[in-house]
């Protein structure tokens, strides 16, 4: 999905999530979108947070996002 799409009114943005090492916890973020990130102990309660704090950012209008999400890539290194 490039960056995001429209539908009914409705913006879908892409999360990367990872979790911390130290912490456990689950952190994600949308690449290129400044703010739009947050963490939490399951992927259901993150992605709630991830609404919250887009939906926040987004009252501020369009954001400029900085980047454009691609993909990911297997990388096979012997």
């Amino acid at each position: 999905m490039a960056g995001e799409w429209k539908n009914a009114g409705m913006k879908t943005f892409t999360a990367v999530v990872e979790r911390d090492p130290v912490t456990g916890l689950l952190v994600g973020y949308v690449p290129g979108f400044p703010g739009a990130h947050s963490q939490a102990e399951t992927l259901d309660e993150l992605n709630a947070n991830l609404r919250e704090v887009i939906a926040m950012l987004l009252e501020d209008g369009e954001p400029r996002l900085e980047a454009e999400f691609v993909g990911t890539q297997n990388v096979a290194v012997a």
